[in-house]
Order: C-alpha cells, then sequence, then structure tokens
C-alpha cells in the first residue's frame, strides 16, 4: 500500500517537472501541437480507486497545473471530465472476468489495442474540453477542433512512447 502510494507520487512530481519545466515551453508547430503528458498519471491510476477518490485525485492534479500556468481552473475542469468519463469508459472496457487486484492500466499490462483506445478516449476528452474552454467561444469550432485532436494525437504519441521506455523487458514480453 505505501509502496504504490509512493510509486504514484514519484509518478506525479516526475510528470508534472516534465510538463511545467520542459513541455510547457515548447512551441511545436506553432501552438497546433501542445503536449499534456501529465494526463499519464491520471490514465495509470489503479483500478481500484474509488470514483470519489479519482475525482480527488484529478482535482488536486488539475489544480497543480494550473497554479503552475496560471489558467484559473481549466486544467482542473478538464482532469474533473476525463476522471469522469475513465469511471464509465473502465465498466465499458472491463474484461469478463474483471479487473485484478492491484493493478494498473499500463500498456505491457493491458496491450496495444487496449490501452491505446483508452487512453485516446481520455485524452481526447481532456484536450477538447481544455481546449474549448480556454477559447471561450465557438466562432473558431473547426480550428479549436483540430488544435486538440491534434495536440491529442500528439499527447498519445508521447504516453505510448513514455509507457513502452519505462516499461521493462519482462513487462513486455508479456504484452
Amino acid at each position: 500500500m505505501i509502496g504504490t502510494i509512493a510509486a504514484n507520487a514519484g509518478r506525479f512530481l516526475l510528470l508534472l517537472l516534465l510538463q511545467v519545466m520542459v513541455l510547457d515551453h515548447m512551441d511545436v508547430a506553432n501552438g497546433w501541437l501542445v503536449p499534456y503528458v501529465y494526463v499519464l498519471f491520471l490514465l495509470m491510476l489503479p483500478f481500484e480507486v474509488p470514483a470519489w477518490g479519482a475525482l480527488l485525485i484529478a482535482a488536486a492534479t488539475g489544480l497543480t497545473m494550473d497554479l503552475f500556468s496560471s489558467t484559473p481552473g481549466m486544467h482542473m475542469g478538464a482532469c474533473l471530465v476525463m476522471v469522469f468519463v475513465r469511471t464509465r469508459l473502465l465498466r465499458l472496457m472491463a474484461p469478463r472476468e474483471g479487473y485484478e487486484f492491484g493493478m494498473r492500466p499500463t500498456l505491457p499490462r493491458m496491450g496495444l489495442a487496449w490501452f491505446s483506445t483508452y487512453a485516446a478516449v481520455l485524452i481526447l476528452v481532456h484536450h477538447l474540453w481544455l481546449f474549448f474552454v480556454e477559447l471561450h467561444r465557438f466562432d473558431s469550432f473547426f480550428s479549436t477542433l483540430l488544435r486538440a485532436v491534434l495536440s491529442a494525437a500528439f499527447t498519445l504519441a508521447l504516453c505510448l512512447v513514455a509507457q513502452f521506455l519505462t516499461s521493462s523487458s519482462r513487462e513486455r514480453g508479456r504484452a
């Protein structure tokens, strides 16, 4: 239990530092590709975290990002919506025998197809919410939609690379 909390806290700090110190200062394709890999922390929460706990963790994660990026409530709202959808998506994608206790949704454990679908849906939900709240209007609907989709695809690619690079060869052999 303590090990799980420590591992999740370490993952949170590492992803937050990567986001704040490196990725927030990148200008990829004139702002059309905006990576938010800190969402990987929320994607990798253990299956048995209750919905209310996941929502509290999402609120704290989003609030932390809001403090560092001076976006009052935008990341918090996007994280809350993402975790709300996560709860329903996990029920929808659950295997017949259910999820194993203590397991986290990772690429090596769940497989490329499952993890890619899971992560793509949640990252897209997060980005759509964040980009449309940031804009505050719908007059640039299609350009904002394109920017959100491209940024979500870029974030998904970075998350998949991070999953591959941080998994051990033993885990990759099981996948």
